[in-house]
């Protein structure tokens, strides 16, 4: 049932931020990993399980939030996760070893992925069935925006105090959550569920999902299937996968209820949220990494840039949400959607080592329109005509096979950066030859300058000929990024026929009504 209007705003703004401190997080610590690695004396391998362990406890945990939720009721779930996240944060920045923090941080993803799934669950249940565009407009705030402001706050902070305020900051936001949650959310009117444990669900889902986030997390590193970690994780996580679908489906209490999926709509739109995934977090790892490493942007000055787009989308969100109930079709909006984000990832596959701040402000602003024209409608159609328990569910799905998107996106583009600039590099050494007279005279004139500058003919030789190296790598990385960006743009095209399968929503959803009642 539809809350009132006072305690609809405020269970919106109880549950936005929430997911918004939730998905910040997610971000905000990437950009303090090399600070984290010195500070600690850790090595990247090791450093880069503060992401991986955060990662694969919220992955396990999102899908079992309807079933946890359910089980022990919707607010007190959702209040010891806030209180466990909180909680874990603290210890974060308290941590003295590396493996601390590690294990506090899978703790915290532990309390963090029951935020984003029973967030949304909450919020959907709050608005009437013809808002429900409005309420996941609402909600992309949070879901699309916390990663673009992640990393302007995590480079803040890193630059004007220490790394363990990327953790602090989640403190007071915590408290207040709580006692938002007391005072406003109250919990769901659901029929009597059974108290048994699905424990082979729970086993089997974590064996298979947590197999499968590893070697997405780690395969690149380990050069993917020349390993025998990764085979072994692969083999793992198929089988695991593939029983604990078997098992639930066949048993009375899952703790996962796949049984959701039957609904057309929901199935649909659980793989458009997967591209979605895909698409999102892939583009948001690549343009960090092209701007600090080649341009010389800072931490801070990158999460800047991507400010105006997080407010562009902030501000289609809610048009989109609109527009739905206005009855525009779900696919002319992706499409849109679709084809906008492809006119950013060209518009990036054409950028040089001359290009500055002003170069991608357009291009980001077209993004952060693509990413309100998508996630609005498909996790409308993901969640249009589903009532009680299953919105918990789908929600909890939904929310997995985003994160396992944006896991894939990132293990695929990651890879193709790797071997696509070994070919570039392979590519332009050819042009580098003693014969060639552009090179000759390159080296020679670097040579003269360094000999001018009191070197001695040896030195400078070799002074010239690192020179030329470091020139070539830096073309041929700006060839690679810009090749990346062009296919991940590409995917999106490739993606638009699939928009066919895309139902059209139900009247009650599309109809036009006052934004609140």
């Amino acid at each position: 049932m539809a809350a009132p209007l006072f305690r609809r705003i405020m269970i919106t703004i109880t549950v936005v931020s929430v997911a918004l401190l939730q998905l910040i997080d997610t971000t905000i610590v990437n950009v303090a990993i090399p600070v984290i690695q010195g500070n600690l004396g850790a090595t990247l391998s090791e450093a880069t399980w503060i992401v991986a362990g955060y990662a694969v406890a919220n992955a396990i945990v999102v899908p079992m939030t309807g079933w946890l939720s359910a089980m022990l009721g919707r607010r007190n779930y959702y209040l010891g996760s806030i209180a466990l996240f909180t909680l874990a944060s603290a210890l974060c920045g308290q941590a003295s070893t590396i493996w601390e923090l590690i294990f506090f941080r899978i703790i915290q993803g532990v309390g963090g992925g029951a935020l984003l799934a029973t967030s949304q669950a909450i919020l959907v249940e709050a608005y009437p069935p013809e808002q429900l565009g409005l309420a996941n407009a609402l909600f992309g705030i949070g879901a699309v925006v916390g990663p673009t402001i992640g990393p302007l706050l995590g480079g803040w902070l890193t630059d004007n105090y220490s790394w363990p305020w990327i953790f602090y900051v989640n403190i007071p936001v915590g408290i207040v959550a709580i006692l938002l949650t007391l005072l406003f959310i109250e919990d769901e009117q659901s029929p009597p569920h059974s108290r048994r444990i699905d424990w082979p669900g729970i086993l089997l889902l974590t064996i298979g999902i947590g197999a499968l986030q590893t070697l997405l997390e780690r395969g690149q590193d380990e050069d993917w299937f020349e390993s025998s970690l990764i085979v072994t994780l692969t083999i793992v996580a198929i089988l695991g996968l593939l029983l604990f679908v078997w098992w639930e489906l066949h048993t009375d209490t899952p703790v996962v209820n796949l049984r959701v999926l039957r609904h057309r709509n929901t199935a649909i739109g659980t793989l458009f949220v997967f591209i979605l995934g895909f698409g999102l977090y892939a583009s948001v790892f690549i343009y960090p990494v092209f701007v600090q490493n080649l341009l010389g942007f800072s931490a801070y000055q990158t999460g800047l840039s991507l400010l105006p787009g997080g407010l562009t989308t902030m501000a289609v969100l809610p048009l989109t949400g609109l527009a739905l109930r206005r009855g525009v079709s779900p696919k002319l909006l992706t499409l849109i959607g679709f084809i906008s984000f492809f006119v950013f990832a060209w518009e990036l596959s054409n950028e040089t080592l001359q290009s500055g701040p002003e170069d991608f402000f357009w291009p980001l602003i077209i993004r952060g329109f693509a990413m309100g024209f998508l996630f609005v409608p498909l996790t409308t159609v993901a969640l249009s005509g589903l009532q009680g328990a299953e919105v918990a569910q789908a929600t909890g799905l939904t929310n997995m096979l985003r994160q396992l998107g944006g896991s894939f996106g990132l293990a695929a583009i990651s890879t193709f950066i790797e071997r696509d600039l070994a070919f570039h590099r392979h590519e332009l050494s050819m042009h580098l030859t003693p014969f060639s007279a552009p090179t000759r005279q390159f080296l020679q004139t670097i040579q003269h300058g360094l000999v001018q500058q009191g070197m001695d003919l040896t030195t400078a030789q070799q002074g010239a000929y690192g020179l030329l190296n470091q020139t070539l790598i830096r073309q041929a990385l700006v060839m690679t990024y810009n090749d990346a960006f062009f296919y991940a743009g590409l995917f999106f095209l490739l993606c638009i026929p699939l928009l066919l399968l895309l139902p059209r929503l139900r009247p009650s959803v599309s109809e036009s009504h006052l934004i609140l009642e």
